[in-house]
């Protein structure tokens, strides 16, 4: 299915299954594009990093999609786009908004199980 996201073809879609937002996180994301610039048209999701830490999973405005990523489009102006690789380690991940009063942040859930690990270090010496 093409998706059009700021004129440009995005040919695969996102579902809850690739990627579940909570309606939390979806009204913040949204709020934040609809805030941004005009030039802003998604919001990227990204995971870079690897080793013993894990990989870190991160968010940034995205005002020129790639051909080559997959998105997904809901209410209040929500557009989200993924990179194919940051796409294989997201596989099954929830992203939430949490905002106790002193703290507010986006968490991802579920991370981990998207690269099918067990939370040990594999002893690369980087300890």
């Amino acid at each position: 299915m093409m998706t059009n996201i700021g004129g440009i073809e995005a040919t695969l879609t996102l579902n809850e299954n690739d990627l579940a937002i909570t309606p939390s996180a979806r009204e913040k994301l949204a709020g934040l594009i609809a805030d941004a610039d005009d030039e802003i048209t998604a919001i990227r999701i990204f995971v870079s990093g690897g080793g013993c830490s894990g990989m870190n999973y991160g968010m940034t405005f995205a005002d020129q999609p790639s051909v080559l990523d997959s998105s997904m489009e809901g209410e209040g102006g929500l557009k989200v786009v993924v990179d194919p690789v940051a796409q294989a380690y997201l596989k099954g991940a929830e992203i939430d908004f949490v905002d106790d009063g002193l703290n507010a942040s986006f968490v991802f859930n579920n991370v981990f199980q998207a690269v099918g690990g067990s939370g040990a270090c594999g002893g690369c010496g980087g300890g």
